[in-house]
């Protein structure tokens, strides 16, 4: 059951009661200090405003009819008009065990299930995925998991970068430069080498690059020597991407990227121009945003058009996006598509959702947009080293690995991990690669962050270990205790404060779930769990639980058994891996 949602029924049927009013549910929220309760309603101030009355007076019969529940065992009128409540600790029992004996952890599903395709990653074919590619990645994938677990039907694109201009440059360049054994033993290292050199030789001689103008156009053409090679570019390329989102355990439904769509081009821009959206300006085909009639006011102010074919014939990564949306629509069926990238492009959402509105098109789109990662210097995170070299996302990767066995032998050797030997690599790998994960999905996705490895691997603190930590010592318990703990029941009781504390969080755990898959924010999960770790921390240090006997023991079993699978629920939705033995 979402605890907030069913409270906000409580409290619409309470103002029925005390006012005679039919009113949508008003939100509850949640205090900043505990003091004040756990909810707090502030309706009664809207419904005075409307009705010409004082707040309090209308608050007071609010609460009153408030108390009349089972679920309330306090509601007190305080400040201009507020409501604040505190909810009854053998109400929240009986929750408490049901959460424990649900399979979802107490998180149902939506009422409404949609079809959503998430469009995130799309690294570039010949290239190796840089740090740049890390947020894209791992953002998209918890959302993905976030959407599923609450009832959507959801396909994962990953909408690559295998079309255009490069290609001809590279299939020029490597009849060129390029070394077949190089191509052999380090495909992308090669691939890399021979556009690097062949794009400085287009920009100094005119001969090469039209050179390689014409093999890319005998290439959309259908050449079979060029499409050859670039299946080749393609497949090779994937060997290595695969590498990556192996690490990652990252995984998508669909490869389509934009040679899937080459062919519907030339009716992309049919279909622009019948509409009336499009025209010829200076030979190539736009569409200006102010002929745009539902186009938001920024956008009708900016003078810059949306280009679909250039003056040369060809097209750009805008007449692409517009046939994707469209073959989203009707080869998938989607009623909504999401795509994970960066905010500086923003503004090319903007024009491509104000384009698709004016087609016509009847499925929500949404930018799912974020910011970057930064370095020491408090600066954009280089993708370089200072020599010049690639700084590749599977190199981040290996070295959070490293880092982490570091950290984990050093800690086993002063006798704060237990770690069988025989798994040390294993958690290592989890603990790595999840600190990467969580450091990252932690944050508003909105928000710049600063890459530290220190804080990253820390067992202490809000960081993916602690929260890895926090579970296997759930583990640890049930071990102990020579208690099962697959399939573990109990009937809870919430004596103790910290047990109260801990009950109220677990309950928490539906309404965010619910909150991070409606609005795409990861971190307010990340959030969650680890306050959820933080509260049973002190749940662990007040209340003994093996210790204990007959019916407190076995409840105290149960908060602790809910805990762990909600934190093991948490970390999977986030694309971390869970470690039962630290």
């Amino acid at each position: 059951m979402r605890l907030e949602t069913y409270l906000d029924g409580v409290a619409a049927s309470a103002i029925a009661e005390a006012l005679g009013l039919s009113e949508p549910a008003p939100a509850m929220l949640r205090p900043a200090d505990p003091k004040f309760g756990d909810y707090q309603l502030n309706g009664a101030m809207a419904l005075a405003k409307r009705l010409k009355k004082n707040p309090r007076e209308l608050a007071a019969p609010i609460a009153e009819a408030l108390l009349k529940h089972e679920a309330i065992r306090a509601a007190e009128v305080a400040g201009p008009g507020f409501v604040n409540l505190t909810l009854d600790d053998a109400f929240l029992s009986r929750l408490v065990s049901e959460v424990l004996s649900d399979a979802r952890d107490g998180v149902p599903e939506v009422e409404h299930k949609r079809k959503l395709v998430v469009d995130f990653s799309a690294p570039n074919i010949a290239k190796q995925m840089h740090v740049g590619h890390l947020r894209s990645t791992i953002i998209g994938d918890a959302i993905i998991s976030l959407c599923r677990f609450v009832g959507h039907e959801v396909i994962g694109d990953n909408h690559i970068g295998d079309w255009g201009t490069q290609f001809g440059l590279l299939i020029v360049g490597m009849r060129t430069f390029g070394s077949e054994e190089a191509l052999e033993k380090t495909p992308i290292e090669e691939l890399e080498r021979v556009y690097k050199a062949a794009s400085a030789r287009a920009k100094e001689d005119e001969a090469f690059a039209a050179e390689a103008r014409a093999e890319l156009a005998k290439l959309q053409a259908g050449d079979a020597d060029n499409r050859r090679l670039w299946e080749r570019f393609v497949a090779e390329t994937r060997k290595v991407l695969d590498v990556v989102y192996d690490k990652l355990d990252v995984t998508f439904d669909a490869w389509l990227g934009e040679s899937a769509y080459d062919d519907a081009l030339p009716g992309v821009v049919e279909r622009c121009l019948k509409a009336g959206i499009a025209k010829e300006d200076d030979g190539a085909i736009c569409i200006f945003m102010a002929d745009l009639p539902d186009a938001p006011p920024d956008l009708k102010k900016r003078k810059e058009p949306f280009i679909i074919r250039k003056k040369d014939g060809a097209f750009l990564y805008s007449t692409t996006d517009i046939a994707t949306a469209f073959y989203r629509k009707d080869h998938f069926g989607a009623d909504k598509s999401v795509y994970v990238v960066g905010a500086p492009q923003s503004h090319h959402f903007k024009q491509l959702f104000a384009v698709m509105q004016a087609l016509g098109l009847e499925m929500e789109m949404e930018h799912v947009a974020f910011g970057a990662v930064l370095g020491p210097d408090g600066k954009v995170l280089r993708t370089r080293s200072a020599d010049g070299r690639a700084i590749t996302l599977l190199s981040l990767l290996e070295e959070a690995e490293s880092r982490a066995q570091a950290v984990m032998g050093e800690m086993q050797a002063e006798g704060k991990l237990r770690v069988p030997p025989e798994d040390l690599d294993r958690v290592a790998r989890a603990v790595g690669i999840g600190a990467v994960k969580y450091a990252d999905l932690r944050q508003n996705r909105m928000s710049d962050y600063q890459f530290d490895w220190d804080k990253m691997i820390s067992f202490s603190g809000n960081s993916g270990p602690y929260l890895q930590y926090a579970l296997a010592r759930c583990y640890s318990i049930f071990r102990e205790g020579g208690v099962e703990w697959a399939g573990y029941r109990a009937e809870i009781a919430l004596d103790h404060p910290s047990e109260a504390a801990l009950g109220r969080a677990l309950l928490r755990f539906a309404d965010v779930v619910h909150r991070a898959a409606e609005t795409n924010q990861p971190h307010l999960l990340a959030e969650h769990i680890y306050g959820l770790a933080k509260t049973f921390g002190g749940f662990f240090r007040d209340c003994h639980v093996l210790s204990s006997e007959g019916a407190q023991r076995a409840s105290r079993l149960g908060l602790v058994a809910a805990t762990g699978r909600q934190l093991e629920r948490g970390l999977r939705l986030l694309g971390i891996e869970p470690v039962e033995r630290m």
